[in-house]
């Protein structure tokens, strides 16, 4: 039987440094434990949320590098060559999450008639502020090089041009805080939110939401080239390491993967999302500097990747901390680490990629996983139009070669 295997490396770089290769597997075997005990020492000093965001960011960590889960690098594939496969890794994702998020609903919100929405979910706006935030993280991915939860992993793979891009990305959080209010005031807070259980129970969304998973999935077959089938033999060890470490991980058991982990997310801590703790410290910042009104109207009312004035690390920012620490340690495990080459074009087109992906994700109140992956997971219409919005944003990108 065929498989569907997502693509190889994204990226080149330099020889490694240390001396010796043999000596990287005993490293990410250290970095490995190394995410253990600082989760079981975290459950003793904050608690079980910290030390379950952290395991959950390492899980994450690993899972998006082995599977090549950037949402960049994936519409980039399909852009540029045709090449469904990396989709399939999301459609998994959405599927699987769609199904843990309905279960986890019913528990916590029964009656879906009440007006009321589910606690804490992507569940946001939908007007021109929110598409065009999604056109602008789109453009920003192919500047950048990756989406923000890609250069998180990929800094656990020695990308160069992740710091750049993630600096970038404060300081577009900075700028979409400072022009929330008057996007608020003129559209945000007129706009509909539309949660589809309102009108369709949990039922009738979910079967909607596979429906039109399927109907993707159909199309893209098209597209979808098939890989020549792995000669059958006894199971070894070597053979089990192999293809867990160093060869790329099935894209649908990637996509389940990420949304069997959203949906513990989601259920234990908080929805999925990579955005919180970078705005945070962007507002905390400019709050500090007396540069921001210390109420926002309407923001802090909103679900998705709440920011907040903080003078520690949150529970989002132990999760993405995980995900460059899970990273590093299978890259370490593969023999793998190199830093990438970096230029002052690369650099700079990073940093300005960074911006408009942290304008747009403070605007749209989160990014890829959060808005897109989070938001269509639970059911609401702004998930798919902020999915719309960025594909057209990577489009625009890859057209006018804005791709280093």
């Amino acid at each position: 039987m065929s498989e569907i295997m997502v693509g190889g490396d994204s990226h080149r770089g330099s020889t490694p440094r240390f001396g010796t290769q043999a000596i990287l597997p005993a490293l990410g075997f250290a970095v490995l434990i190394g995410l253990i005990l600082g989760a079981y020492r975290l459950h003793a000093d904050q608690g079980a949320s910290a030390s379950l965001s952290l395991l959950l960011g390492g899980a994450l960590g690993v899972v998006f590098q082995r599977g090549r889960f950037c949402f960049f690098c994936i519409l980039r594939d399909f852009i540029e060559h045709r090449n469904s496969t990396g989709l399939f890794a999301i459609l998994a994702a959405l599927a699987v999450g769609g199904v843990g998020y309905a279960i986890v609903f019913g528990a916590f919100l029964p009656n879906t008639t009440t007006g009321r929405l589910a606690p804490d979910a992507h569940i946001g706006p939908v007007s021109w502020v929110l598409f065009a935030a999604g056109i602008a993280f789109g453009i920003g991915m192919a500047l950048s090089g990756a989406c923000i939860s890609g250069h998180l992993y990929r800094l656990g793979e020695g990308y160069s041009r992740a710091p750049f891009a993630l600096f970038g990305s404060l300081i577009g959080f900075g700028l979409g805080f400072m022009t929330w209010q008057s996007v608020y005031v003129s559209t945000i807070n007129q706009a509909p939110i539309v949660w589809l259980p309102s009108t369709l129970g949990y039922g009738g969304a979910l079967a909607l939401h596979l429906a039109v998973l399927s109907g993707i999935a159909l199309f893209l077959l098209r597209d979808l080239p098939v890989s020549p089938a792995r000669p059958e033999g006894r199971i070894t060890f070597t053979g089990l390491w192999d293809r867990l470490i160093h060869q790329r991980w099935n894209p649908l058991v990637t996509g389940a993967l990420v949304g069997g982990i959203g949906t513990i997310a989601y259920f234990r801590v908080e929805p999925l999302g990579v955005t919180s703790q970078l705005g945070s410290v962007a507002r905390t910042v400019l709050n500090d500097a007396g540069l921001l009104a210390d109420r926002l109207n309407g923001l802090d009312g909103f679900a998705g990747c709440a920011t907040q004035v903080v003078k520690t690390i949150t529970e989002n920012g132990w999760l993405i901390g995980g995900i460059v620490i899970g990273s590093l340690a299978v890259v370490l495990l593969a023999k793998r680490f190199r830093w990438s080459a970096l230029t002052f074009k690369g650099a700079i087109t990073a940093w300005i990629g960074g911006i408009l992906m942290g304008w747009g994700a403070m605007l749209a109140l989160g990014c890829t996983v959060g808005t897109l992956l989070s938001g269509i997971s639970a059911f609401a219409l702004s998930g798919w139009v902020f999915a719309a919005a960025v594909l057209i944003g990577v489009w625009l990108g890859i057209k006018l070669k804005l791709v280093q």
